[in-house]
C-alpha cells in the first residue's frame, strides 16, 4: 500500500494505523496516565490563549520520511500544536503531509519499555527533525523528566532536560510557565 492509498483507506472504524513497509499496523489505545498528561498540557496551552482548535491530542497524524527499513511513514504524536493555516489544509483529514508546513510543536509521552524509549528518543526525533518541526518535547514518566528539543538549522539541539521544579523552557511558547512536577502530578 502506498501512502496515497493509505490516505484513502477506510475500514469503517476509528482505529489508528501506522503504515510500515506498505502494511497497516494498528496502534494500541493510549494509557490513562499518558492521556492525563496530554489533557493537562492541552488545558495549559488553552490557558495561555492558544485556540483549542490548534491543539490536537492523539488524533493528528503527521507524515514522516522513511529513514531506514521498517520505519513508519506516519506518526500520531500524543499532542500536536498546529499552525492556523493547517485548519484549512486538514478539512478532509487531520493529516499533516510532507508538502505542508510543519506543526509548531509535537509532544510524545514515553510509554514503558525499551522499544518505546528508543522510538521516542531516536526514531521519532530523527523523523520530526526531517519534517522541520521547530520544537519536540519528550515527556518521560519513568525518568520524571521533560526533554525539550529545538530545531537549529536542520538538526535538533537540546534546550534541556527538565526535572522537578525546573521551569520548562519553550522558545515556541515562552508564555507557558510549567514545571515537570506539575506535568507528572496530572497523572497521579
Amino acid at each position: 500500500m502506498t501512502f496515497e492509498d493509505y490516505l484513502s483507506y477506510d475500514d469503517g472504524t476509528d482505529n489508528r494505523y501506522e503504515l510500515v513497509d506498505g502494511e497497516l499496523v494498528e496502534l494500541p489505545p493510549e494509557s490513562e496516565p499518558n492521556s492525563a498528561i496530554v489533557d493537562y498540557l492541552f488545558l495549559r496551552l488553552v490557558g495561555i490563549g492558544l485556540s483549542f482548535r490548534l491543539i490536537k491530542r492523539h488524533n493528528c497524524e503527521v507524515q514522516v520520511p522513511v529513514l531506514q527499513v521498517n520505519d513508519t511513514q506516519n506518526r500520531f504524536p500524543d499532542l500536536v500544536v498546529l499552525r492556523p493555516e493547517h485548519l484549512a489544509l486538514t478539512q478532509k483529514r487531520l493529516t499533516i503531509k510532507l508538502d505542508m508546513p510543519p506543526p509548531q510543536l509535537v509532544v510524545e509521552v514515553v510509554s514503558p519499555g525499551r522499544i518505546n524509549r528508543e522510538r521516542d528518543y531516536k526514531s521519532k526525533r530523527e523523523q520530526y527533525e526531517r519534517v522541520g518541526i521547530p520544537e519536540y518535547w519528550i515527556i518521560d514518566p519513568e525518568q520524571q523528566a521533560v526533554t525539550v528539543l529545538k530545531l537549529a538549522g536542520s538538526k535538533y539541539s537540546d534546550v534541556g532536560m527538565f526535572k522537578g521544579n525546573d521551569a520548562i523552557v519553550s522558545e515556541t511558547f515562552p508564555q507557558l510557565i510549567l514545571t515537570p512536577a506539575e506535568v507528572f502530578a496530572a497523572a497521579q
